[in-house]
């Protein structure tokens, strides 16, 4: 009989698993990468994968890139948890000599760049390797259980837009829209900033299909009696938490509070479903603020590169001189 490759295995595992985040299940990276994009290392140990590390591998200006795909909030190891009597030092020294292992198989490549999940805090292993790390910050409710506590956490701007949105413009909540309407408003919110949307529409789909077929998605688009979408937010999530992948807002009507609502309406929802809720941050001041007003936990999370290439690293260094000047 055949033996299983690497990827294979992966499937099985990624499909049973629920530590594994939503971000790095095959079937995410199936529908964001394409199949024959991405990769994974394993280590395996008594016939148990003891550890993982998914890893999309892309062609840039000739050169091999190992990143992320867009809407893809982390990768990173995996790493089984030892039993719960396991010393530090031996938990650590597991750790490490699993890190070591992905390190060694992953593909020769002129530049790395992963986020990791915020539950993997050591990274010595890639250090001693050369690569750097960042840290980038997300925000969590880390216990749905009771929406009375939530709810007061929340600052008052964000309870006064939600009850303005629903009370003063009498702004519903749809769950039954196309797809097509909440993708509109998510390019109005681009559009307001002049960026160019980073994902095609097709993409998203792509995403929203798969996560219909895992039952894990909900998206809510905020509706006044004239029939206007205000705002609208899009929701994925595993067994341990819920994520807040995408938001969209109509500028002219963005002080009805609307994205409140449909985030409070999320949050409510999840509860349901999983245990947190990741509003999955930013660095951007604006944005930071606002999701930081749900009280939400700031946590910290990795950026980890690697640049290999002599000439990425000679072009970066002239666009931070001509940055500087």
């Amino acid at each position: 009989m055949a033996l299983k490759s690497a990827k294979d295995q992966y499937r099985e595992i990624s499909a049973k698993e629920e530590s594994i985040p939503i971000f790095s299940r095959a079937w995410w990276l199936d529908a964001t990468a394409g199949d024959e994009n991405w990769n994974v290392a394993l280590v395996t140990s008594g016939g148990q994968i003891k550890a993982s590390m998914p890893y999309v591998m892309r062609r840039k200006f000739g050169m091999k890139v190992v990143s992320q795909p867009a809407l893809t909030q982390t990768l990173g190891p995996w790493l089984r948890p030892l039993n719960e009597n396991a010393s530090h030092a031996k938990r650590l020294s597991q750790d490490q000599e699993m890190m070591e292992e992905l390190i060694a198989q992953l593909p020769r490549f002129d530049y790395f760049t992963q986020n990791w999940h915020y539950s993997q805090t050591n990274w010595l292993p890639f250090c001693w390797q050369g690569f750097q790390q960042t840290t980038r910050y997300t925000y969590i409710l880390n216990d749905l259980q009771d929406m009375g506590n939530v709810w007061a956490g929340f600052h008052n701007n964000v309870r006064r837009n939600c009850k303005s949105a629903s009370e003063r413009h009498q702004i519903t909540l749809r769950d039954d829209l196309p797809l097509s309407d909440f993708l509109s408003l998510n390019r109005m919110t681009f559009q307001r900033q002049g960026l160019k949307v980073p994902y095609s529409d097709e993409y998203v789909r792509r995403i929203d299909e798969a996560c219909q077929k895992q039952n894990c998605r909900k998206y809510y688009i905020a509706v006044d009696r004239e029939g206007r979408r205000h705002a609208g937010c899009y929701v994925v999530w595993d067994k341990n938490s819920a994520y807040g992948l995408i938001n969209g807002s109509d500028p002219a009507l963005r002080s009805s509070g609307a994205l409140s609502l449909c985030l409070w309406q999320a949050i409510q929802d999840a509860a349901r479903v999983t245990q947190k809720f990741d509003f999955e941050g930013s660095m951007l001041q604006p944005v930071e603020r606002f999701v930081r007003h749900f009280g939400a936990v700031q946590t910290p999370y990795f950026n980890i590169s690697k640049m290999p290439s002599r000439l990425l690293r000679v072009r970066r260094a002239l666009q931070s001189g001509i940055k500087e000047e």
